[in-house]
């Protein structure tokens, strides 16, 4: 299936589409802040346009993974061909982008988070190019992400989005910016040098037929890389369940679980969540992390399904750490910003318990979970900008009796804070329920031990509910004005979201379905050395 608009595909529109607006709010002359502001927001409104085109024209019954016939589409040129390599042979690079069940729900994710991080950013007045610019280079790195079916094109899109985060935190952050972005890129950089590593041991051990010149090459396709029968013989990566391939797999591993983040690789995100800007926290939450989680399906999964079935006890209890250590360091939190980072480490552990189950219960389970806590997350963090705007503290003991000050950004907030426990109706219940299955068929004792977690999670939400919006309201507060106009049209539509995927989940898991059974059958098959069945 192939959609184009002036010869161009809908997924190199809605990659690049961004890019070309950095380019625009670039050329703009300085002064014209609302000029800027609009084309930022005109440009992601287009990108968030063409997902929506994307998804109603998605076919569910078609599955990708290992088939190339499987994507939909799908664009797919030679973008590099360098001859005269003698240790690997000649590099031949291909652009090639698909999307199937499993990047359909981030590709929308990216689109509608960013276009609600742009109004978000609205009150963003210090070099107001430079950060808007910068936003929308980000914007083009994450959609690239979740497209990429070439491994060397992915690792361009995954570091693309390591500079204009590091530097939207290190010049647009708050006191301790520096420190906090410094530590976000050298935890992200470590994790880039891994993947890079297990790219280039793919990549030589790799070898197809090159469609277009006839012979033997070495190769970046991912679906290649998928094939056990396109491996060398005695390569450093060939050959089911080998001593290198467990290596690989946990290099590739850690530089995932970084941007999950997995404990113990979690250290970064809570000094980069409280010193970001509103806006950037909720880009980080919302979809930056969904990066890792994502990359351990796309790649880990799909590529190493041997270790993967190796190594899921070990996974599973790094979830369930992430669950109960998360849930634990939020408790303690004063400060709501930061309570509400560490309730992300929690809530990305159910992620990584669910896909570590390898059945279709736990995956549909976790993909489901990256998308609902995406959007949940990102409704928390526009929460507590809004207070911070009017109040500028976010220490919840200056807080009480909000309920009567700002009765509809408590009815707001409430939507947000059930959801983000996990109450049956709204969006993160149905995710978090399946994850819990998977894991109960599976690994029934972490399983046990992980619902905890639902316990302290309620918990510190409603204490802290509770500290900001009942009580007595101190008196410098009595003037605070309720949510204006502007942070109405940033949280309604996550909210709305949030109450319809809770009532009808189904929107949600039938276009993912058929792409997700398959994945199981894959990853079990291939795993187990059946992959006959499969090619």
């Amino acid at each position: 299936m192939n959609y184009h608009f002036l010869g161009i595909g809908y997924l190199t529109w809605i990659t690049f589409l961004p890019l070309i607006g950095m380019i625009v709010v670039m050329l703009i002359p300085k002064g014209n802040t609302n000029t800027v502001k609009w084309t930022a927001l005109i440009t992601t409104l287009l990108q968030l346009f063409i997902a929506a085109l994307i998804w109603i024209n998605f076919d569910p019954t078609l599955t990708g993974i290992n088939n190339p016939n499987g994507f939909q589409y799908v664009e797919k040129f030679r973008w590099i061909d360098i001859e005269g390599f003698t240790w690997i042979g000649n590099v031949a690079i291909d652009y090639f982008v698909g999307l199937d069940g499993l990047s359909l729900p981030m590709v929308m994710l990216t689109a509608i988070i960013s276009f609600i991080g742009v109004i978000a950013s609205w009150n963003i007045k210090e070099s107001l190019k430079g950060y808007f610019a910068l936003y929308l280079m980000l914007v083009t790195g994450m959609m690239g992400v979740f497209v990429a079916l070439d491994f060397f094109l992915f690792y361009i899109f995954w570091e693309l989005t390591l500079l204009p985060m590091y530097f939207l935190i290190g010049i647009w952050g708050g006191p301790r910016r520096e420190y906090a972005a410094i530590k976000f890129f050298i935890y992200t950089l470590l994790g880039s040098v891994l993947i890079l590593l297990v790219i280039i041991g793919l990549y030589s051990s790799v070898m197809v037929v090159d469609p277009i010149s006839g012979q033997n090459i070495h190769s970046f396709n991912m679906l290649d890389m998928m094939n056990p029968k396109n491996y060398i013989p005695d390569s450093l990566l060939s050959g089911i369940g080998t001593y290198w391939r467990s290596i690989a797999f946990i290099a590739l591993f850690i530089g995932f679980a970084i941007k999950v983040p997995v404990f113990p690789f979690h250290t970064w995100l809570p000094d980069a969540h409280v010193e970001a800007p509103t806006a950037i926290s909720v880009i980080l939450a919302g979809v930056l992390l969904k990066l890792g989680g994502y990359g351990l399906l796309r790649i880990s999964y799909s590529i190493f399904p041997d270790a993967m079935l190796k190594f899921a006890y070990p996974m599973a209890i790094l979830g369930l750490i992430n669950i109960i250590y998360g849930a634990f360091c939020a408790m303690a939190q004063k400060d709501f910003k930061k309570m509400i980072a560490y309730s992300s480490i929690s809530h990305m552990g159910v992620v990584l318990l669910g896909i570590s189950a390898l059945n279709i219960q736990g995956i549909t389970g976790g993909v489901l979970q990256m998308f609902n806590h995406g959007i949940v997350t990102a409704m928390l963090f526009l929460i507590v900008g809004v207070i911070y705007d009017r109040t500028h503290t976010r220490n919840m003991d200056d807080f009480g009796g909000m309920a009567k000050q700002m009765p509809i950004y408590t009815g707001i907030t409430t939507v947000a804070f059930f959801a983000a426990i996990g109450l049956p109706g709204l969006n993160e219940f149905v995710s978090e329920l399946l994850s819990y299955l998977g894991a109960f068929q599976t690994f029934f004792w972490i399983a046990i031990l992980s619902t905890i977690g639902i316990v302290l999670t309620a918990a510190y939400m409603l204490g802290g509910f509770q500290k900001i919006f009942f009580g007595k309201l101190p008196v410098k507060w009595q003037s605070l004005p309720d949510i204006n106009r502007r942070e109405l049209v940033m949280l309604i539509p996550l909210m709305a979201l949030v109450i319809l995927l809770g009532i009808l989940p189904t929107i949600l898991i039938h276009p993912i379905n058929a792409t997700l059974n398959h994945f199981v059958d894959f990853v079990q098959k291939v795993g187990t050395g059946l992959a006959a069945t499969l090619f």
